[in-house]
């Protein structure tokens, strides 16, 4: 069931779409559905910026001396008008919602062109920023067009066009001769803009260090900060890392638009990540167990604490106290305790675990395990009937296992205490507007560890590119798994210190998918490609 939140958003969007269609027939104008339409992004792009964002309006097609366009307000007369002087052609007018028209600009990559708009009219100035910290500055498309080609502008362009991308990371690297600037998308980094003379180097991380409060003054080491901006309405967080290299100082920019966030969250079932049936099935099955603990493993990125605050959504409960320790909490979900971790104050996972453990909680998520003394605490909290959730850097199931004997933690108390591990990972989606069959050699079906007699006949997707998918391929990603349940006889093993290929075998006969078949099965349904795949799992 969707929840009231999502209903209401639903209705809010249903209503727009309607008081569309009524405006659209009161001015007899057609009314226009511009989801799933091809635009022309050229004749878009002919226009400013700001202009088509201020008026509210999306040129469709040109055909000789008339132009078709969407607009929100077909009424004002001034606005068409003004379009009809521009283009020196007359309009045909049609009707379509603000939210909609925005979505297709957005596709349309309005914000490239004012980031380039940006990086061409770009001017060096020494930049002396009097406001102090730009927690509630606020960016908007008009603000940028209307401001000069200064730093200020480039960055503010840089992050309005990472936001408007859906980026999760913004890199800004220094080479010998120039600056860098990378978008991560759907966790695959690529670069945004034409590169950046060097010289500019200083004055960009400047700008960067005075949004997040830190010390300009100080080049030689690592610096993290954080800054907020308002961005179309909606408040976003920046978490940033400046770390010096041999060209000058690099800087990452962590997007972490909450509203965002919250919506999906609040939204977010087991379900929607993508794991086959049988590994939701055992997963349901150990997260409503009174006790023990879970164990999600992989690489940063791959969707571990999704998993798991998917898992505490999914078993909240006003009659259980659930506790969070994190570094840091990035996602904010009502019902539940959450704790930062705080290094400098002295509030480490370890000191924030034992505080926990006396706040009478039913069940705990720590955010991550780095140390023994946070492994041990887990383990003996899962030990004393607490249910716990928490993630540990491994790369498979078995290397957890690895991890935790060589944290000098007791082996039995630790197999005792463990219910089972997830491993994941994260692989794009194939865009469904333009994915496209491809045969493979029999060199190509080798290589992946297929045997060509047999897959053959299979049929292959690629991602070939367009509007819908920013011209990337790929929309969207969804995670392939492997799940170990810690049987008696898989217990024994790791005891008795077996090789962990054997418990591996063993494993395999109890009905352990590993991650590689996982991936495959998104492969040979045509969700994913096998170049993807063979990105994130080994060949075997």
């Amino acid at each position: 069931m969707k929840n009231n939140k999502s209903q209401n958003q639903e209705k809010v969007l249903l209503s727009e779409e309607r008081e569309t269609k009524k405006l659209a027939e009161r001015y007899n104008v057609p009314y226009m559905d511009l989801s799933g339409l091809t635009l022309d992004r050229e004749l878009i792009q002919s226009f400013p910026v700001d202009f088509l964002y201020r008026s509210n309006f999306i040129p469709l097609e040109g055909n000789g001396n008339v132009v078709k366009i969407a607009i929100a307000d077909p009424s004002n007369i001034a606005v068409i008008d003004s379009i009809e002087a521009f283009l020196g052609k007359k309009v045909e007018v049609c009707a379509a919602s603000e939210r909609a028209i925005h979505e297709a600009l957005r596709k349309s990559e309005t914000a490239l062109q004012v980031l380039k708009n940006a990086t061409e009219g770009y001017v060096m100035q020494v930049v002396q920023d009097k406001e102090g910290r730009d927690q509630d500055e606020a960016i908007s498309v008009e603000k940028l067009a209307d401001q000069d080609g200064s730093i200020i502008k480039l960055m503010n362009s840089i992050i309005f066009t990472a936001v408007q991308k859906r980026a999760s990371d913004i890199h800004i690297e220094s080479r010998e001769a120039a600056m860098i600037i990378k978008f991560r998308i759907d966790g695959i980094l690529g670069e945004a803009m034409e590169p950046i003379a060097i010289k500019f180097q200083s004055p960009i991380i400047s700008r960067i260090k005075v949004m997040s409060d830190l010390d300009i003054a100080e080049r030689r080491v690592p610096q993290d900060g954080k800054f907020r901006l308002r961005i179309k309405d909606k408040t976003i967080d920046f978490r940033v890392s400046i770390m010096p290299s041999i060209y000058g100082e690099d800087a990452v920019i962590r997007i972490l638009d909450k509203d965002m966030i919250t919506e999906a969250i609040s939204e977010l079932k087991l379900s929607m990540l993508g794991f086959s049936d049988a590994v939701l099935e055992k997963v349901w099955r150990y997260i409503v167990k009174p006790y023990g603990m879970i164990l999600v493993t992989g690489p940063t990125g791959s969707g571990k604490t999704t998993t798991l605050y998917a898992a505490l959504t999914e078993i909240k409960s006003p009659e259980d106290k659930i506790v969070t320790i994190e570094d840091p909490v990035e996602y904010q979900i009502d019902g539940i305790t959450q704790i930062p971790v705080n290094e400098k104050k002295g509030l480490t996972f370890a000191r924030g675990l034992r505080s926990i453990l006396r706040h009478d909680q039913d069940k705990i998520m720590v955010g991550e395990i780095r140390d023994p003394e946070t492994a041990q605490i887990a383990i003996q909290s899962a030990l004393t009937g607490h249910l716990v959730f928490t993630t540990v850097h491994a790369n498979n199931v078995f290397d957890v296992i690895g991890r935790f004997l060589h944290m000098q933690v007791d082996p039995y108390s630790f197999i005792s205490a463990l219910n089972c591990i997830l491993a994941q990972r994260l692989v794009r989606l194939l865009c469904p507007s333009c994915k496209q069959r491809v045969e493979y050699s029999e060199k190509e079906l080798l290589e992946s560890s297929l045997d060509p007699q047999t897959f053959k006949d299979t049929e292959f997707y690629e991602a070939r590119g367009c509007p819908e998918c920013n011209h990337k391929g790929y929309q969207g990603r969804t995670a392939i798994s492997e799940f170990l349940e810690l049987s008696d006889v898989i217990r024994e093993m790791i005891l008795e210190r077996k090789p962990l290929s054997e418990v591996k075998k063993q494993a395999m006969k109890e009905g352990l998918e590993p991650l590689r078949n996982s991936g495959l099965e998104k492969v040979f349904q045509g969700l994913t490609s096998l170049r993807e795949l063979n990105k994130v799992t080994f060949v075997e």
